[in-house]
């Protein structure tokens, strides 16, 4: 049974904001949030989820980062924040019948944000991985996420949102997902933070 709260195959899209070569030495925990994107990412391959990317600016803040861009297809360049405000992720998602969008990027508190509540006013459900957005400053992240969440957002994780698309364990992906999810335990710790970055 189908839930406006609850992710689904058929009517859910990946969306990868801004994640860039020159934005993301700048951001907090940036390693760990390329890791859950690169796992997000290859989950949604395994369970046929489309996936859409944008770039802000690339010519000045450079490409999304490498281990991304050898799995995206497609990349769309913006110079709103808002990564749906030009209109050509927003007509992709229409057009594919994508209601509910997953959530992974950054700054949390400039062009996540302002993609979340473009998307949440076209009438969109939102579900936005904590583990994979980020800013610069702990306090931007913390009350960008509240906003996100005032607004109608759902708060959740990557390893969340693999699960709950799978339903169950006669899933015929469930074996390439579980694969995957050791492989991200492999390179995070307990705390959920990219080994190399201790």
């Amino acid at each position: 049974m189908d839930h406006q709260f609850q992710l689904n195959i058929a009517d859910t899209a990946l969306l990868l904001i801004d994640l860039q070569e020159k934005l993301l030495p700048k951001i907090l925990d940036s390693e760990s949030i390329v890791l859950n994107a690169e796992f997000m990412v290859k989950v949604s391959k395994a369970l046929n989820i489309p996936v859409f990317a944008t770039e802000q600016y690339p010519k000045g803040l450079g490409p999304t980062v490498e281990i991304l861009r050898t799995h995206l297809v497609s990349i769309s360049e913006k110079r709103t924040f808002s990564a749906v405000r030009d209109g050509e992720v927003l007509g992709a998602l229409k057009s594919d019948a994508r209601i509910k969008v997953i959530i992974i990027g950054i700054e949390a508190h400039i062009c996540v944000l302002q993609t979340v509540i473009d998307l949440l006013n076209q009438g969109f459900h939102l579900f936005v991985c904590v583990d994979a957005v980020s800013s610069r400053y702990a306090i931007d992240v913390e009350i960008a996420l509240q906003r996100m969440q005032q607004a109608g957002a759902i708060l959740t994780t990557v390893e969340a949102c693999a699960y709950e698309m799978l339903e169950t364990a006669d899933h015929s992906a469930f074996k390439e997902v579980s694969k995957l999810v050791q492989e991200r335990m492999r390179q995070l710790g307990p705390d959920g933070k990219a080994l190399s970055n201790k």
